[in-house]
């Protein structure tokens, strides 16, 4: 989840690792001023001291400490260096969340004299195809859910001039993470009394030193937890406006939906509020931080995760499960289906609507 500046995305990231050790040190670039080791070093400090899991954390520590005294660092840089130290941490236990961010321009360098870097891609729009896609029946595609006014109020906004609806339809498909901003302008529509929807636990490490990314938020109560975690529950107050708290809600999903957005499909499930529709979500739990490890490499530091507050079980590595499982891609016309629209109306929106962003599973750099 995302709250300040430090912070990076929660993303499911994807990349392919490099194929053989480069004979020689790739050339230096100006950002790229920190040995392998050192940078490794500083990684495994933060790893230790912040990971989620204590104990997972020492252990990743470990395997880049004696990474490094094996020499394996030495001579890297740029995205070998990304690569080997990705691997490394992903032969102890892989973290949808956890990756090595390397200098602007090393790829290009990497690749040789003459290679440039890859074109990158295409920004998302926040929020897609908001409106009404049949009578009674709203639809909305979020891509993120970002730390930005202008899109808490396009979601603030959506909820209000729909909420004659019979029917909201939530596309979250395509959404790769983000924090609470919009989730908070949303649920107070749709819940008739004031709920519980997930627990968050942070690193007491973290949370001591003013570093959580959800200290301060409205909607998160503190509460009594495991020792050394600071542990905040996420709840919903509800709005005076009656309309929606009995509207059909949908939530469609696949295995590109990340982070914040099973945060999102997983209150709206397990409180059944909303039907998930679609395929298991992408299995990234943990929220964190983005934290420096000098000479323009840094780190997604992942120091907390969100959970049902019943069953304490959370979602890394299996993802939320659908209520009603089909090939995501389907998921909508399953839904305008079961609303009553007609099989090749249905259709007909659904292919309209189709995201024009894959909705593939991602495996972190390195994962097996």
């Amino acid at each position: 989840m995302i709250r300040s500046s430090r912070l990076l995305p929660g993303l499911l990231v994807a990349a392919a690792m490099v194929a053989a050790p480069l004979i020689a040190p790739p050339p230096a670039f100006a950002a790229d001023e920190a040995s392998g080791d050192a940078v490794a070093e500083t990684y495994a400090a933060l790893l230790e001291r912040d990971y989620v899991y204590p104990e997972i954390g020492k252990r990743y520590a470990a395997a880049l400490r004696a990474a490094i005294k094996a020499g394996r660092y030495k001579t890297l840089s740029g995205e070998a260096l990304g690569s080997a130290i990705d691997a490394d941490v992903n032969a102890v236990a892989v973290d949808g969340h956890l990756r090595l961010r390397v200098p602007e321009g090393a790829s290009a360098a990497a690749a040789g004299p003459g290679a440039t870097a890859p074109a990158p891609r295409p920004r998302k729009e926040p929020v897609e195809q908001a409106g009404w896609i049949a009578p009674g029946i709203a639809f909305v595609r979020f891509n993120v859910f970002p730390q930005d006014a202008a899109v808490t109020a396009t979601a603030a906004k959506f909820m209000a001039d729909h909420a004659d609806a019979k029917a909201i339809v939530f596309d979250i498909r395509t959404h790769n993470g983000g924090g609470l901003d919009q989730m908070d302008v949303i649920f107070p529509w749709l819940f008739d009394k004031p709920t519980r929807l997930v627990a968050m636990a942070t690193r007491a490490s973290v949370d001591a030193e003013g570093g959580s990314p959800i200290d301060g938020i409205p909607s998160m109560r503190i509460v009594t937890g495991d020792a050394g975690m600071v542990t905040r529950e996420h709840w919903v107050t509800p709005n005076a406006d009656k309309r929606l708290k009995k509207a059909k809600v949908y939530v469609l999903t696949s295995g590109a939906s990340a982070s914040a957005a099973e945060h999102f499909a997983l209150a709206m499930k397990h409180m059944g509020r909303g039907v998930l529709v679609g395929a298991p979500t992408a299995g990234a739990n943990h929220f964190g931080r983005g934290e420096d490890l000098g000479g323009g490499y840094g780190a997604f530091i992942p120091v907390g995760r969100t959970y049902d507050p019943k069953t304490g079980k959370d979602w890394e590595g299996d993802g939320v499960q659908p209520d009603i499982a089909v090939a995501p891609a389907d998921a909508l016309v399953r839904v305008l289906t079961d609303l009553g629209v007609a099989p090749a109306e249905a259709k007909t929106l659904s292919d309209a609507h189709m995201p024009k962003w894959p909705m593939e599973r991602r495996k972190p750099r390195g994962a097996k």
